[in-house]
């Protein structure tokens, strides 16, 4: 293919939804991504985790964890049979952990309503926990070749730069345009291949900071790139200042060496993990070990602090550490418990509270 002229003065022509779709699966024979994990053997179950487990994740960072959830879960029974901690243990560190509570709840429907046979029709699919229109999708065109459009965010990027559509894609009149553009330039035959080609080209050449137009097969007719728009679209989120909040951790730990840990609710924020106990930072943690314990700590030492993004608020932590001079063999319940360190290894953790209780 000949370097497309970046300076033509000409508009570009417009695609036919034949010439478009030509154009990408040309370059993913010659270019694309062919050896991912998740591409050998692609049977409904490995694409489906894989899916999953890329939804706001890059490619590099879910290699590692793919790897160690098929050895696990080889497949959707084992899966299935396995207790929820079992599963965010392994997606400790990946983060959004709905998803991980999502895929083990579709998992054992799947079980349950279906036979524990992966459904194969985009309805049925698209009306598990945690799978949308898109997902749906791409499990079934990537593993099966059924001739699905997707629109995740590599794809988004790609057909707003091309048809240059205005506006931030998270706005309901901007989606409907791009899954419109998706639906009429998906192919009906080698519909995975061109899947999967988009979104390759999204990460690795229509990318959002420095797009590589020069080596891109849609440059001739992307009108981002006649306009000098391409960094321009799609547009981003409106900016806003996230609100803050704060909170107290507590790193309890007894002579032994356990730490005291409690599951969050299922719900909310790092729902199902284990975390540390919490206070309001105003709050002697002293009258907090008293009104636990009926004891006071040995000792009370104020460790390095932790911020945290989240989508929509950012948590300023403080970290108290509370040494007790006997074990505390009083707590033993399904929701708070004490943990050795080789213990803590099998249990699912946020991040940051892995981070805090790697410190010492």
């Amino acid at each position: 293919m000949s370097t497309p002229d970046l300076f033509a003065s000409e508009p570009p022509a417009p695609w036919s939804p034949t010439d478009f779709a030509a154009a990408v699966l040309d370059w993913f024979d010659r270019h694309g991504r062919k050896d991912l994990p998740w591409q050998h053997e692609p049977t409904r179950y490995r694409v489906w985790v894989s899916e999953i487990m890329l939804q706001q994740t890059q490619v590099a960072v879910v290699i590692p964890y793919f790897a160690r959830f098929m050895t696990r879960f080889p497949d959707l029974a084992s899966l299935a049979a396995a207790p929820l901690d079992e599963v965010l243990s392994l997606w400790s560190g990946l983060g959004y952990y709905a998803r991980a509570r999502n895929l083990h709840r579709a998992a054992r429907t799947i079980v349950e309503s279906h036979g524990g046979r992966f459904p194969d029709t985009l309805e049925t699919v698209e009306a598990l926990p945690g799978i949308g229109r898109s997902t749906a999708g791409a499990i079934l065109s990537l593993a099966d070749g059924q001739p699905h459009p997707i629109l995740d965010g590599n794809v988004k990027r790609v057909l707003a730069r091309c048809f240059a559509v205005d506006g931030w894609p998270g706005q309901s009149a901007v989606l409907k345009r791009l899954w419109q553009l998706s639906e009429r330039c998906t192919p009906h035959q080698r519909t995975g291949a061109y899947n999967q080609a988009m979104m390759d080209l999204g990460a690795t050449r229509c990318t959002r900071a420095t797009p590589d137009c020069a080596h891109c097969p849609l440059a001739a007719h992307c009108q981002a790139l006649h306009q000098g728009r391409q960094r321009e679209l799609p547009a981003p989120r409106p900016r806003r200042t996230l609100p803050e909040r704060r909170t107290r951790m507590l790193v309890v730990r007894d002579d032994t060496g356990a730490v005291l840990l409690e599951r969050r609710p299922a719900s909310g924020i790092w729902g199902g993990l284990w975390s540390l106990p919490e206070t309001d930072p105003g709050h002697d943690p002293t009258d907090w070990c008293l009104a636990r314990f009926n004891s006071t700590p040995d000792t009370v030492e104020t460790l390095r602090g932790r911020r945290h993004t989240f989508t929509h608020f950012v948590l300023e932590i403080e970290v108290v550490q509370l040494r007790l001079s006997a074990p505390a063999t009083t707590v033993n319940e399904a929701d708070r418990c004490w943990v050795g360190p080789e213990e803590r290894a099998t249990l699912g953790l946020p991040a940051p509270v892995a981070s805090i209780l790697d410190q010492d």
